[in-house]
């Protein structure tokens, strides 16, 4: 074997054990400074089980992991103290932190009083199976209220959309579907309405027939409509003219029949206008002539 090759060999694999030796020592100090360095972690609190709408945060609800720094949740709790007694307002999953904006103010109520946003009413109406779109209103949808009665100034029954884009917040007694998710069917629907809407709904719930009409939740358009009369139902275009009540509940005079006046003649011609005339001063003396009017050409 050539000496020069064993050479080179030689001083290859003395450069590669001297290159080995320094990555281990790197890697050896750069392990022990990573372990020496303390994990900062912080607890944070999460539910021991599902959580619903409505319910309220109780000791045995919720539990305590520890989680680095870094990753804690924006809005969470580190203590079970701040979380319990305060009612859910939107459902949590099991062993999901629980943040500020699930949860109610303590002492806000229980069941749907909390989900009631300030300013707004939570108004319940009487349907049946039909009304209530047989059942398939689930809490969360949204529905307009239709409504039929008799106008009182109207001679007819008219079907009118009382309000629109309107937030069930529960069917029945329950704000939430049965355990496979399905709607069950109840004899009221409490809907999320202004102060203004909520007089509307009762109105409406006392003076007439209400139907609920489901929407899509992504449709925000709000429909002018003018109504329907039950004339119009049975293929009438014609729409009944309003008779107002005289008071005392007698029906109004008719109204009397215009009074024809004959036309005035005309005015007379205008008179013919004035002659010409022409003024002729001579000295001390003044004359006036006359010159006769040109008849009108035809």
């Amino acid at each position: 074997m050539d000496r020069r090759f064993i050479t080179v060999l030689g001083v290859s694999l003395l450069f590669a054990l001297l290159v080995s030796g320094v990555f281990y020592q790197m890697t050896g100090r750069s392990n022990t400074a990573r372990k020496a360095e303390p994990l900062d972690e912080r607890d944070l609190v999460v539910t021991a089980r599902p959580l619903g709408v409505g319910v309220m945060v109780k000791p045995a609800d919720v539990k305590v992991v520890k989680v680095a720094a870094s990753a804690f949740p924006k809005g969470a709790f580190s203590k079970v103290e701040d979380v319990l007694d305060r009612p859910v307002i939107s459902n949590v999953l099991l062993e999901e932190p629980l943040l500020e904006g699930r949860l109610a103010a303590k002492g806000s109520g229980l069941g749907l009083a909390p989900t009631i946003p300030v300013g707004m009413r939570a108004v319940t109406v009487r349907v049946n199976d039909v009304a209530g779109v047989a059942g398939f209103v689930l809490p969360g949808m949204r529905v307009d209220v239709l409504v039929t009665g008799h106008p009182p100034s109207g001679a007819e029954d008219l079907t009118a959309t009382a309000l629109q884009n309107m937030l069930v917040l529960s069917a029945g007694t329950t704000i939430q579907p049965d355990a496979r998710g399905q709607a069950m069917p109840s004899p009221t629907v409490t809907l999320l309405a202004t102060p203004e809407q909520s007089e509307t709904l009762t109105l409406a719930g006392n003076e007439g027939r209400i139907q609920l009409v489901l929407r899509n939740s992504s449709d925000q358009t709000i429909q002018k409509t003018p109504g329907r009369y039950i004339s119009e139902l049975y293929g009438s275009s014609e729409r009944k003219p309003v008779v107002k009540a005289a008071a005392g509940g007698a029906a109004a005079p008719p109204r009397p029949r215009p009074v024809v006046v004959a036309a005035a003649p005309p005015p007379p011609p205008p008179p013919p206008p004035a002659p010409d005339q022409i003024v002729m001063i001579r000295g001390t003396l003044r004359s006036v002539e006359t010159i006769p009017n040109r008849p009108a050409a035809n």
